[in-house]
Parts: C-alpha cells; sequence; structure tokens
C-alpha cells in the first residue's frame, strides 16, 4: 500500500501512514549555520503534526526554532536526554500545547492522534554520533531511527546511520515496510559510509529490509555558503547527484523497490 509523504527538504518530511501526520526530522528554516537551503521553503502546513519524530541532537535534525512552531497538540519523541534542549529559558523554549517523551533503542510507544487513528512507533538503534556537539554542557543521546506503523502501512526512517554489520543484523530482523526514507548525502566529502549512509548503501539497505517504495532524503538542500566556486567538482558529487545515483543503485542492489525522487514541498505518492 502506498503511503502519501511530502518531503521537505534535507531529512525532514511528512509521512500518512493510515492518515496520521508524522513529521520526521523538522529543519524548515532557509538558514542552519552556513547553511543555506537551496529549495523551496517548507509553508505552515510543514508544522501540522500528530506526532513528530526526533532522530538524534545534531542541529541539522533536532531544530529547536522549527520545534517551537509546531501545532499544539503534537506528541513530540525524543533522544532520551534530548529534553533539555527544550527546557524552558531565554534560549531554550518548551514547546506549548505539545508532549515531550524521551525514547531509546528498544522501545515501542504508542500514540492516539485526535481522529482516532492508532501509531505505533518502534525505535531502532543507529550508529551515529548522538551528542549535541560542539557545546559544552548541552545534553546527549542516543542516535536513533524508527519504523512507524498505522492503519496497517509501515515506514522506515533510519535517521543518520552508518553502514556496519549490526545493520545488516538489524534490516534483517525487521518486517518489510511499505515505504523507506534512507539518508543518501550530506555536507560534503568529510561524510563515510561508518556514519552515513550514501546511494549505494542505502539500496542495499533497502534488498535487506524489503521495501515496497523508497524516497531518499538527507540530500541536495542546505549548501555551504561560498564554498561551491572552489569546488564544483565536490559539490557535484555531493550536493546535486546523489538522487540519480541513489536511483541507478537502487535499479542494481533493490530492483523490487519503486525509488522516487520526491520534489520538495510537493506531496506524493510513491
Amino acid at each position: 500500500m502506498s503511503v502519501p509523504l511530502t518531503w521537505w527538504g534535507h531529512a525532514s518530511a511528512t509521512v500518512e501512514p493510515g492518515g496520521a501526520r508524522v513529521l520526521l526530522d523538522p529543519v524548515l528554516d532557509d538558514r542552519l549555520h552556513h547553511l543555506r537551503r537551496r529549495t523551496p521553503t517548507p509553508g505552515p502546513e510543514a508544522h501540522v503534526a500528530d506526532l513528530v519524530l526526533l532522530s538524534h541532537l545534531h542541529s541539522d535534525h533536532f531544530h529547536v526554532p522549527s520545534l517551537q512552531r509546531l501545532s499544539t497538540g503534537a506528541v513530540v519523541l525524543v533522544p532520551d536526554g534530548g529534553q533539555a534542549l527544550l527546557r524552558d529559558g531565554r534560549r531554550r523554549g518548551a514547546l506549548p500545547g505539545c508532549e515531550v517523551r524521551g525514547v531509546r533503542p528498544g522501545d515501542v510507544v504508542e500514540v492516539t492522534t485526535a481522529a482516532g487513528v492508532q501509531v505505533r512507533v518502534r525505535v531502532l538503534r543507529a550508529d551515529h554520533d548522538g551528542r549535541r556537539l560542539p557545546l559544552r554542557g548541552a545534553a546527549a543521546g542516543p542516535a536513533i531511527g524508527f519504523v512507524v506503523e498505522a492503519g496497517g502501512q509501515r515506514v522506515w526512517f533510519p535517521g543518520d546511520t552508518g553502514w556496519s554489520e549490526r545493520l545488516v543484523r538489524d534490516l534483517e530482523a525487521l518486517d518489510p515496510v511499505d515505504l523507506a526514507l534512507p539518508p543518501i548525502g550530506g555536507w560534503g566529502p568529510s561524510l563515510d559510509v561508518v556514519h552515513h549512509l550514501g546511494p549505494v548503501e542505502a539500496a542495499r539497505a533497502l534488498a535487506l529490509l524489503g521495501a515496497d517504495a523508497a524516497v531518499p532524503v538527507h540530500w541536495g538542500t542546505f549548501w555551504p555558503v561560498g564554498l561551491q566556486p572552489l569546488a564544483p567538482g565536490v559539490f557535484r558529487r555531493f550536493f546535486t547527484t546523489p538522487g540519480a545515483r541513489f536511483l541507478d543503485a537502487v535499479d542494481e542492489h533493490a530492483p523490487t523497490t519503486r525509488a522516487v525522487l520526491a520534489r520538495p514541498g510537493v506531496r506524493l505518492v510513491p
């Protein structure tokens, strides 16, 4: 069964299994430190959610200003320890009208939406540094991923994770999913498969998992300011071509998966 989704850019997306609105790693501003958005600005509908899932505490996934604009009534699952980033104070505001819960790998959370949809979330482990760096004394929590199930539909969102034998074992133990949102890129040549999946590793993960459809995320959205003219070949590889390379890799490694590139801000049913 096809699961509707809207990709907002980077790792941010709204998926709608069983009619629930589940918002993933919302970063909805145009600027993030030295990075600038190269895709359309998400509209106000991006802030409307029944459930919000945060995979780790890095600011390109756990973006407090975006979280503070969430619609009231959302349940927000954060890596346990990340609650400290949402305390009251001059720089950190609590989320008005939202329920924040800390979770760890192995947890199973059940949520009923305002419309009565039952949503079940299984929390997965991820191979990634989950700390909020470089700030000293900031919160720390595990890097995690999720399987979301509602209305008989299943979605896999791994967050940021690398390729490892542990990932292989974990994927082989999961049931197949209707929709997968694997990360396929990042900021540049400092990335490595130990901490991030690339296009080929993402396709291999889909083959192990068994995914009916896949839409890649974590690529092509935020670009470092002023650096593109210095290394155009690097920029093409890490910011422009991951999507096409992912489609080719899926054809080779996971031919039974229907892979689709989403346009940011455009709802689709892959």
